[in-house]
């Protein structure tokens, strides 16, 4: 009786969202989301009962649905967003006229990406999956007129579906190796595996891993996400802060088995790896702001999954709900980031001393060594050295900004901020459950990453304090263009599927070469 209470309170909100987004999208009155934003609290309300019935009393639902501390820390976050999303929609959308279809495809992709993070069953799971994509698709077309959005929607209509084939396959496999749909049994399958995979079990690890790929906008496959800044900015909060970190928590999901299977990790080590170094270098080049933090989510999506594939599970699963807050706030605070943006520019610019990079390492090093003492950690080093190298520029840069009584205030923020570190990273840690899966300090994976981070922070170096030297600017001009990744990939898209896009005053629909280059330049 319990199961059913339990399953039928868990499925409750994803239903609830899906008949309320068929009911506005059929009507012809236009909706004030109000009682659109109710429903989204009365499912906040419902999570947090569930929560409480499943940690507390130990109810659980039906085996092809799972309630487990992680699952439900990413189902309090997708409400959480769907709520502040309707709630700033109401009068930044007001006066729209297709506001129905935007808030029934809104409450669609809001039902789907909860049907994702509850299901245990993989056919289950792979049709919410499959649900995102096609919904989102409605929401990137919400202005039809608009080339650069209609480019960026059909080359992610083309790579969502490489995705979703992908995790077909793989989940084909896994079913013919083991003899079941359910994720739980999986997982305890290659939890309590000691033998190697079978190739089947192999390539189903890099079909998972490049659906993962796809899903974070890692390169060349990337593009559609900086376009994509043509839709209403709801959508694009939604994007980057509920539905594209889904990658990293396919991962999660799949821990036991992505860990175990070494080209699946090496895969995901590389192309996240590069991903965030290429995207965080090309991001400081851009002015626009919408589009520096395009680029910034898949940078940051790279980091996460480089994280994944340290084995750093607990590591990437904070990162995905703190990078999620902070989009969602980042674009819905647009406006006010222009204004913050421009300040910024227009400040003095002073260039760090020697001494101020040496004050700052010397602290952060300080600080690190004994948040990673406390903590009794052990694993891969190079995510210390990450948030070394971030306490110390930090530090450097407002200590060759500021008077001292302001360093000191920095310092306390930078103590603050490691403190936090440490603790949230062991809370989560119980979420996740494990740390078996850690890669060791100073393996192959670890040095990897370390490599990367260096050559980020050293080309960070140039780029900002010796902008003027020839092989710097040649430099700077190429991660300007994105090193013509999108460029590629565009035209690759368009040979393969054709695309009529619609006409405006910019651009010539006749010639689509023309067209991509027009819209390239002005991201």
């Amino acid at each position: 009786m319990n199961e059913l209470i339990m399953s039928l309170l868990v499925l409750t909100i994803p239903v609830s969202l899906m008949m309320t987004a068929y009911k506005v999208g059929v009507k012809t009155q236009s909706n004030d989301g109000k009682h659109l934003f109710y429903l989204l609290i009365a499912n906040a309300a419902l999570v947090t009962t569930v929560a409480v019935a499943h940690t507390v009393f130990s109810f659980t639902p039906h085996s092809f649905l799972s309630l487990s501390p992680t699952r439900l820390i990413m189902l309090a976050l997708i409400v959480f967003i769907g709520t502040s999303l309707v709630k700033f929609c109401q009068n930044y959308m007001a006066g729209e006229p297709r506001i129905n279809y935007f808030w029934r495809w809104l409450l669609t992709t809001l039902s789907a990406v909860t049907l994702v993070v509850i299901s245990n069953h993989l056919v289950l799971l792979w049709l919410g999956w499959v649900c995102i994509s096609l919904a989102l698709h409605q929401l990137l077309m919400f202005y039809p007129n608009r080339p650069r959005a209609a480019l960026a929607a059909h080359k992610k209509f083309i790579v969502a579906r490489v995705a979703e084939t992908s995790l077909l396959l793989a989940f084909v496999l896994l079913y013919n190796v083991h003899n079941t749909w359910f994720i739980s049994d999986l997982s305890l399958a290659y939890t309590n595996n000691s033998g190697p995979l079978s190739v089947s079990e192999q390539l189903a690890g890099v079909l998972i891993a490049i659906a993962a790929l796809i899903k974070c906008a890692q390169l060349p496959l990337h593009g559609w996400l900086i376009q994509v800044v043509e839709a209403p900015t709801p959508v694009s909060a939604l994007l980057h802060a509920g539905v594209i970190n889904l990658g990293g928590f396919l991962l999660i999901l799949f821990a036991p088995l992505f860990m175990q299977a070494t080209v699946a990790q090496w895969l995901v080590l590389v192309v996240a790896g590069l991903t965030t170094v290429i995207s965080a270098l090309v991001m400081t080049t851009r002015v626009s702001v919408k589009v520096r933090m395009a680029w910034s989510t898949s940078a940051q999506m790279g980091l996460m999954l480089l994280e994944c594939a340290l084995g750093l599970f607990e590591l990437a699963l904070l990162h995905l709900v703190t990078h999620s807050m902070y989009k969602a706030y980042a674009f819905l605070n647009a406006g006010n980031a222009i204004n913050e943006d421009i300040k910024r520019r227009h400040a003095p610019e002073h260039v760090p001393t020697t001494a101020n990079w040496l004050l700052g390492f010397s602290v952060s090093s300080v600080l690190v060594g004994l948040a990673w003492y406390l903590s009794g950690y052990s694993g891969a080093v190079s995510i210390w050295l990450l948030l070394t190298c971030a306490l110390t520029m930090l530090i450097a840069t407002k200590h060759g900004t500021t008077n001292g009584s302001v360093i000191i205030s920095t310092i306390m923020a930078a103590v603050i901020a490691t403190l936090s570190y440490i603790s949230l990273k062991a809370i989560f840690t119980l979420a996740i459950g494990t740390t078996v899966w850690r890669e060791a300090a100073f393996s192959s994976a670890d040095n990897w990453a370390t490599l990367l981070i260096v050559v980020l922070v050293g080309l960070s170096y140039l780029l900002k304090n010796q902008s003027q030297h020839p092989k710097v600017k040649a430099l700077s001009a190429l991660l300007f263009a994105g090193l013509y990744l999108d460029e590629w990939f565009t035209r690759l898209t368009l040979k393969i599927w054709p695309i009529r896009l619609p006409v405006n005053a910019r651009t010539n629909t006749k010639n689509h070469t023309k067209i991509v280059t027009i819209l390239e330049s002005k991201s």
